[in-house]
């Protein structure tokens, strides 16, 4: 049986080396980090890195149910109570300014650009972030009163994945040089039109 001890200096060397994975996956993409370097970030030895994960595809799988866990919480974390107005514009606010980290921008891309060879890591990221975020979304928008939703599952996902594509487009593909629009106009429409339904 393993001591509370062990286990929490079991979680304290994941941490470590979560940490310095994710700073090797950032600079140099998934195919240019090696385990080499993730040991060295990490500040531990090749074995105690192998011993934890395995191999790097399994140490980046449990690197973006990590991060995929934390953003959640940041975004999610906070129950869903009161007045949809006021719900869905703090939530939608909390999306809008985590989704555009710079860092969690960028990790997300590294997903997407081996999720041609490697779909299951846009698997495990969507079973850990989006899943349970409209699971979350979809309880409330069912159970609020002040609404009349004739299928609130979609409702959640329009206004989820809205949300998503704005970030990308603003930051990743340059829309906010192209195509400026503030966040606050986006928000502002987008709860009118779930509102008026």
């Amino acid at each position: 049986m393993i001591s509370n001890y062990q286990q929490k200096k079991t979680q304290t060397k994941a941490e470590q080396i979560f940490k310095g994975a994710l700073s090797q996956f950032l600079e140099f993409g998934y195919v240019g980090a090696s385990m080499d370097k993730i040991a060295q970030a990490s500040g531990v030895s090749k074995q105690t890195l192998y011993s934890h994960f395995g191999d790097k595809e399994s140490l980046f799988k449990a690197l973006i149910k990590q991060v995929a866990t934390q953003e959640f919480q940041l975004v999610w974390g906070k129950p869903l109570q009161g007045k949809p107005e006021f719900v869905l514009r703090q939530l939608a606010q909390r999306i809008i300014q985590e989704i555009s980290d710079p860092q969690y921008l960028a990790f997300v891309h590294i997903i997407v650009t081996e999720a041609k060879n490697q779909p299951e890591l846009t698997q495990i990221f969507l079973e850990n972030v989006c899943k349970p975020a409209m699971a979350t979304l979809t309880k409330y928008l069912s159970n609020c009163d002040d609404l009349q939703l004739d299928d609130p599952e979609a409702i959640a996902v329009i206004f989820v994945y809205t949300l998503i594509h704005y970030v990308i487009t603003q930051e990743i593909l340059g829309g906010n040089i192209v195509i400026p629009i503030s966040p606050e106009r986006v928000i502002d429409n987008l709860i009118k039109i779930i509102v008026k339904i």
